[in-house]
């Protein structure tokens, strides 16, 4: 059935919390907010600590204490935030939705999540090479993932 499906976030195991993040890398990248509006843009730029090329955060245990700016998601965060993208685990569950065929949690297969489109590997630049995040908008990011062409 899938403990996702049966439980809320709030009664989750902490491996159960964790195994929920597919790894796509999406909400390592940069998003701009309007001052005006409040409306999100994404951007293709990723957090420093973000390897670009799989997707995966350099030094997950002490990201927080490296960039103070990092958000760490528990159930009473999540209800606070507004920019997750719309194939987030954690959003789709918070929202009583199913997760995704390619989630790993759901195919058994980590490499689904690029095989789907949705990891940001190979598709993001670095933070430290990127200059101004207004020439680096992105819609895919706010977007369900399509497979990607080979």
């Amino acid at each position: 059935m899938g403990f996702w499906r049966e439980k809320q976030l709030s009664e989750m195991s902490k491996e159960e919390w964790e195994s929920l993040c597919d790894g796509c890398g999406r909400c390592c990248l940069h998003k701009l907010r309007d001052d005006d509006t409040g409306e999100i843009e994404f951007t293709n730029v990723a957090c420093r600590l973000l390897d670009v090329n799989t997707a995966r955060c350099k030094d997950y245990a002490n990201r927080r204490r490296k960039v103070p700016d990092c958000v760490q998601l528990t159930p009473e965060t999540l209800a606070k935030i507004d920019w997750l993208p719309p194939s987030c685990a954690y959003r789709l569950v918070q929202e009583g939705k199913d997760l995704p065929p390619w989630h790993p949690l759901r195919s058994g297969r980590a490499e689904s999540v690029a095989e789907a489109g949705a990891s940001v590997a190979g598709r993001c630049i670095s933070e430290r090479d990127a200059g101004p995040l207004e020439h680096h908008l992105a819609d895919w990011p706010g977007r369900m993932p399509r497979r990607r062409k080979a």
